[in-house]
């Protein structure tokens, strides 16, 4: 039999596949697909190769729209595969995800301004096959911090001078941690996550992505939502997903005012520990920028740890036309859409 081009599948077939595959992780799940489904300015679509009903390909991007203005839409829409595609090993891999790729590029053009593939495991095997389908590779960085040990070993791979400052902060007891396990709470943990965006002037998702994930993952054990405080503040929180033997840092904001305090350090601490004990094998840092590339972000991913990997991105650009004048605009506004005033 030839290979389908399906965008549903049942979800049988669809959970099977990505439990199955070693390098399945959790936005290849429906239940990431259900949450991006509920969250404004998002819309995923499901792409899966199949052939004599088993899937051989599957791939999930979402297209994020950061002006829902019909004039602007056209020119800030992109496509994010945030984990990648997910294929089968060998020739039928092979086959199968050239077909899809295929099918999937002749569509986006007027959907999308690029699609990118943000690849959380090794993918140098597709990289031939998919600069030959248009998808060229860029590098980009990452940390991944080993759990399966006790947490004094884990804690000892972390920087002498993180480790101090963990101590004293532990022992000053200014800082508490506590586990969110209330939908009415999202709103305070997001307005931390909106005020650490603002002062970078990038853009944040919707609170919409974080209320579908409490109601969607929390759940199910998929998503896990710590806060620290400082003299019964909000001072930094984090929210992580969780599949299979895996930890992904999603998303994370401080407020400044309480840096001296550290509790960034010590929640991050925290969460490691609690991997450590709950039977996790890797907390994935969620990304650190380019190679090369000043980012702050990266210096403090670097300090707990983790070993350095570059498993890149595939990267199409549909339209060179519309891509260049999107990127200058973009650049120009964003600073003052996004940044706090």
């Amino acid at each position: 039999m030839s290979v389908e081009i399906m965008n549903e599948v049942p979800e049988k077939w669809w959970d099977e596949f990505v439990f199955r595959k070693k390098e399945g992780n959790i936005f290849h799940t429906k239940e990431m697909y259900c949450v991006y489904l509920r969250t404004k300015n998002f819309r995923p679509e499901l792409w899966a190769a199949v052939e004599n009903g088993r899937i051989l390909a599957l791939f999930i991007p979402v297209f994020i729209s950061l002006f829902p203005s019909p004039i602007l839409n056209r020119l800030t829409t992109r496509a994010v595969s945030f984990g990648s595609v997910l294929v089968e090993d060998g020739p039928d891999g092979n086959k199968a995800i050239s077909a899809l790729i295929s099918a999937y590029s002749k569509l986006v053009k007027k959907k999308a301004i690029f699609t990118e593939m943000r690849n959380l495991c090794d993918m140098g095997r597709l990289k031939c096959l998919m600069k030959e389908l248009k998808f060229y590779y860029e590098n980009h960085m990452n940390f991944l911090v080993r759990l399966d040990d006790n947490p004094e070993t884990v804690f000892c791979r972390i920087g002498a001078r993180t480790r101090k400052n963990i101590k004293r902060t532990i022992k000053k007891g200014l800082v508490k941690i506590e586990e969110i396990k209330e939908l009415d709470m999202i709103d305070e943990c997001y307005s931390l996550l909106l005020a650490t965006y603002k002062r970078a002037a990038v853009p944040l998702a919707d609170i919409s992505l974080f209320k579908a994930a409490y109601e969607i993952l929390f759940p199910k054990g998929m998503l896990k939502i710590t806060l620290a405080r400082v003299d019964g503040q909000p001072a930094a929180v984090s929210f992580d997903l969780l599949f299979k033997n895996n930890m992904y840092g999603w998303y994370g904001g401080v407020d400044r005012r309480y840096r001296s305090f550290l509790p960034n350090e010590l929640l991050t601490w925290k969460l490691l520990e609690w991997g450590c004990l709950n039977g996790y094998k890797i907390y994935d840092f969620g990304g650190a920028g380019r190679p090369g590339q000043k980012y702050g972000v990266r210096d403090f991913k670097a300090k707990f740890g983790g070993e350095e990997v570059n498993y890149g991105r595939f990267k199409n650009i549909h339209s060179k036309l519309l891509y260049y004048p999107s990127v200058f605009l973009y650049d120009l506004i964003r600073p003052m859409l996004f940044r706090k005033l």
